[in-house]
């Protein structure tokens, strides 16, 4: 049966649908990055729930085109950060790639046990209960942006963000 009108509509989105700006991320930095999570809970201004991407494999068949699923791949993740007066986060997060790759001698960790920690990003419900969790395991920060200063930048909080390489994402259902 078709929905028809808007009533029916209502009817059908649980709990008035999700909402885009109910979420936490926590970053479980490596005991070396000196990161504080529940700092970094509430200064990322911004995420995203994973990408799922399979690629896929065309096998030509007479004339024709085969397609059959190939591989998974995880493209980065990126949060959007504010920036306090302390650079708390921004300082966890310079150490945690440093430690991997010092600037001044180009040596650093090398076994991914040691640098790399689970990321997860949670959507919340207008109540604050957990609907969706995704946990990004191995993750470890590849990229930080500059920080962009300007003397016109008045009444703004400095933002940055990181993008995270990881190995793959699990999810859970938590409202089951």
């Amino acid at each position: 049966m078709a929905i028809l009108g808007v009533d029916d509509f209502k009817s059908k989105i649980k709990g008035g649908g999700a909402r885009p700006n109910l979420f936490k991320v926590t970053i479980n930095y490596p005991a070396f990055a000196d990161g504080d999570v529940e700092l970094s809970s509430f200064l990322v201004r911004g995420a995203a729930l994973p990408e799922s991407i399979m690629s896929t494999v065309v096998v030509p068949f007479r004339g024709r085109e085969l397609k059959v699923a190939g591989v998974r791949t995880f493209p980065q993740w990126t949060t959007q950060i504010y920036n306090d007066t302390d650079f708390a986060v921004r300082n966890a997060l310079e150490k945690w790639s440093n430690a991997i790759n010092a600037h001044s001698s180009n040596v650093g960790l090398t076994n991914p046990v040691d640098y790399q920690a689970d990321l997860i990003v949670e959507q919340l419900d207008r109540d604050e209960t957990v609907l969706k969790t995704y946990n990004f395991r191995g993750a470890f920060p590849e990229t930080l942006s500059p920080i962009e200063l300007a003397y016109d930048n008045n009444d703004q909080i400095e933002v940055f963000d990181c993008v995270w390489a990881y190995q793959y994402w699990e999810a859970a259902d938590t409202t089951t």
